[in-house]
């Protein structure tokens, strides 16, 4: 049981560690030129069916008849999103020059859906986890719209119409997105046993989530390998990311205020599913923004044992 507090507890350094080791012995290793094609193919596959496993698991614990939209949300949503459309206008005009890096990084940590582990962590905060969960499901459904129609007319392809690419972009973002929310609900209306048997193992969603981590680790810190980014621009990403997180917490929490819910709302803007960050900025964005995911899971994570520190002094 100790060694299993102890992997909860450091779960991030540990996840990214073994990352970064896990991709210097992969690039060590004699492997043959196509036996590498197919690794990267696998990765290619896995890193989403986690992501997509994660929140199925997450969801089916979840009752959805009695989860209710708060005014809150609408805040939230508008922040999120009219931050990430105005940002996306921002680097349509630079994306040729250097600094699109760091926009792409700003970006990618604005949108990003709500973390499925910040329920927990907002429960032991004494915050309300159902309207966290409310908003988790609002803000997938967005990201799942306005990420495809931003990239697409963003970085447009010039092989292909902006139908043609938002439906491709469209195509690998819905599945991960919205599909845990649609199969959930279809349990839940008929199927409900399974539905409660797959909620009583949600808990290894986390150890899922530490998995998904660790391959996201590993091809962003391939992305910095094979990158002729100064380090200051990964400075600089770092610096983006830092801001980000306290803006966003910072927001949620003076938005939460209002409606006397806080620690909710704080969470819900503040906490986010980082290992989708990574994920999207390797696949959608200059694969080097990726480094933002890692670089916010870094400060979010500090805030959080920050405020569980304060929680329990407090008590």
């Amino acid at each position: 049981m100790s060694l299993i507090k102890f992997i909860k507890d450091w779960t991030l350094p540990i996840a990214m560690i073994t990352g970064v080791v896990s991709y210097f012995i992969y690039a060590a290793l004699p492997i043959p030129a196509e036996c590498r094609f197919y690794i990267k193919e696998g990765v290619a596959f896995i890193q989403p069916a986690l992501i997509f496993t994660m929140l199925f698991l997450t969801f089916c614990k979840i009752d959805f008849m009695q989860l209710r939209p708060c005014k809150w949300h609408i805040w939230l949503l508008l922040i999120q999103c009219c931050s990430f459309l105005s940002l996306g206008i921002v680097l349509y005009f630079l994306k040729d020059y250097p600094v699109h890096i760091l926009i792409e990084s700003a970006m990618l940590c604005m949108i990003c859906p709500t973390a499925t582990a910040a329920a927990v962590v907002t429960h032991k905060l004494g915050g309300n986890a159902a309207h966290l969960t409310s908003y988790t499901i609002l803000i997938n459904l967005a990201v799942a719209i306005l990420v495809p129609l931003v990239v697409s007319l963003v970085f447009s392809n010039p092989e292909l119409t902006f139908i043609g690419s938002f439906v491709m972009i469209l195509g690998k973002v819905f599945p991960l997105l919205l599909c845990p929310v649609i199969a959930a609900v279809l349990l839940q209306i008929f199927l409900p046993d399974i539905r409660k048997k797959l909620g009583a193992i949600a808990h290894i969603s986390f150890y899922i989530w530490a998995v998904a981590l660790t391959l996201a680790i590993a091809v962003t810190v391939k992305s910095i390998v094979h990158s002729n980014m100064s380090v200051w621009y990964q400075v600089g990403i770092a610096v983006i990311s830092a801001i980000t997180c306290i803006i966003q917490f910072a927001c949620g929490k003076k938005i939460g205020k209002k409606y006397n819910d806080t620690i909710t709302a704080g969470q819900s803007l503040g906490q986010k599913n980082t290992v989708l960050v990574i994920w999207m900025g390797y696949t959608f964005f200059t694969p080097i923004s990726a480094v933002a995911g890692g670089f916010y899971s870094i400060w979010h994570n500090i805030y959080n044992s920050y405020q569980l520190y304060q929680q329990r002094k407090t008590k």
